[in-house]
């Protein structure tokens, strides 16, 4: 209760949550089962639930039936009814079986769900454009037709209005029929296949827009990064969008594009994607790979890593196995240690030379997005690699084509600019493609 102008309004109750972990012996997990279970309760608490406690197994192997041990569910069962736990998570994905076992276990009193549950419902509670709607749904319902079980085996609804197998069904409709668990699986297919045709029209009209960028040749740069390492913020400070941002996991998932100006004057696109996290669930992925895939048609990658976080290796580590595993190709990438005003320069410096990076990593550059520090050097490095993937080049272009001159200072990098008597002298840099559209101008070509 909160008191509002002399009234007392009730404020809506949390549910209540309690977190199961479990560490296999002879596993090298990136995070440990504590540091797991606390990323677990940031994503809890981000559903706006509260976590009254916790708990974890050392297993030889996970129990086909329960996942966990016997004994350890007895456990984890007393305290849930002891203290009002609504819900058990648990920090791994469980399997249909597993699920189903568990349920049986709890009964009705205590609802059952793991991490990828708890992720798909958060990402489901911030899809603010349609097409996040979209794949937010297909991904729900991929990862719950297998998973169909209690809420439907109390139910045999026999088709034709529940009649029985014995024969007082209508003509005609005798026979064993289906029970409500196939109807809704069926159903949750058809929908499935509905949402993937939807999520295609969207990959065809993003594909469409990205082959009138490669047109206009429009430099993209993609922002990557664990999720809260602050993309959002860096992206904003860069462009000015007004984007929202929040220290919280999964704070924004839809795509947002916008135009910077380079030190140079060259214009270049930038995205900001969807963050990553540990044991992402593969449906997930599937789901926002319409979205994803602008990575993959980036020019340059800023791997945006928080400096000041206790696991940045292992954020680094993750980010990179969700992008090998989204196929994306070579791309040349810089690393933008975020956050450095949260830790003394010295240490700041030392943290990010010490990362352990992949080659595709030209540069690493340590920032603050949120206090816009050195963020000039970040915009050199990146304008240092698109100047490596580009040809420098002396053209003479005539007062008559001012279309070209305007068109090269929009898309090429301008060295220095000369008016002469036959026209303007520009020295720049060009990509490949430009290079070969114009090469008929450079100095000399025609003399």
């Amino acid at each position: 209760m909160r008191k509002h102008e002399g009234y007392y309004i009730s404020e809506p109750t949390r549910e209540r949550a309690y977190l199961v972990g479990v560490h296999i012996r002879g596993s090298s997990p990136l995070l440990s089962v504590e540091e797991s279970l606390d990323e677990l309760e940031m994503l809890a608490e981000t559903a706006d639930m509260v976590v009254i406690g916790r708990t974890s197994q050392v297993l030889n192997q996970i129990d086909v039936k329960t996942f966990i041990g016997s004994g350890k569910l007895d456990e984890i069962l007393e305290i849930a009814l002891a203290e009002d736990v609504q819900t058990v998570i648990f920090d791994d994905e469980l399997s249909p079986r597993h699920q189903r076992e568990l349920e049986k276990r709890f009964g009705d009193q205590v609802k059952v769900i793991d991490r990828s549950t708890l992720i798909l419902d958060i990402f489901a509670q911030h899809a603010r454009t349609k097409e996040g709607a979209l794949q937010i749904e297909l991904a729900q319902y991929e990862y719950r037709l297998p998973r169909l079980t209690r809420q439907w085996t109390h139910l045999a609804r026999q088709a034709g209005g529940g009649g029985s197998r014995s024969g007082n069904a209508g003509v005609g409709l005798r026979g064993p029929g289906e029970t409500q668990l196939e109807v809704d699986k069926r159903e949750i297919s058809r929908k499935i296949t509905k949402l993937k045709a939807d999520i295609e029209q969207v990959r065809r009209h993003r594909e469409r827009y990205r082959h009138q960028r490669v047109k206009d040749k429009v430099a993209v740069i993609s922002l990557v990064g664990y999720t809260n390492a602050g993309k959002s913020t860096l992206f904003r400070a860069l462009t000015g969008a007004d984007v929202y941002t929040a220290d919280q996991l999964f704070a924004t998932l839809d795509p947002t594009t916008r135009k910077l100006t380079l030190p140079s004057g060259r214009q270049v696109v930038v995205t900001d994607t969807v963050g990553f996290i540990q044991k992402l669930p593969t449906t997930l992925i599937i789901a926002f790979h319409a979205t994803l895939e602008e990575i993959s048609e980036a020019d340059v990658i800023l791997h945006v890593v928080d400096l000041s976080h206790p696991h940045v290796q292992q954020h680094y580590e993750t980010v990179e196995d969700t992008l090998a595993e989204l196929d994306v190709p070579y791309i040349p990438k810089i690393l933008v240690g975020n956050k450095s005003d949260k830790l003394s320069s010295e240490d700041a410096t030392q943290i990010i030379d010490e990362l352990s990076l992949d080659e595709d990593y030209k540069a690493r550059v340590a920032v603050s997005a949120l206090k816009n520090d050195n963020l000039a050097k970040l915009l050199t490095a990146v304008e240092t690699i698109l100047l490596g993937l580009s040809e420098r080049i002396t053209l003479l272009i005539p007062y008559n084509r001012g279309d070209i001159t305007a068109l090269l200072h929009q898309e090429a990098i301008i060295i220095s600019q000369t008016p002469t008597e036959d026209g303007t002298v520009l020295e720049l840099y060009l990509s490949n493609d430009l290079y070969q559209k114009f090469v008929s101008y450079r100095v000399g070509e025609n003399t």
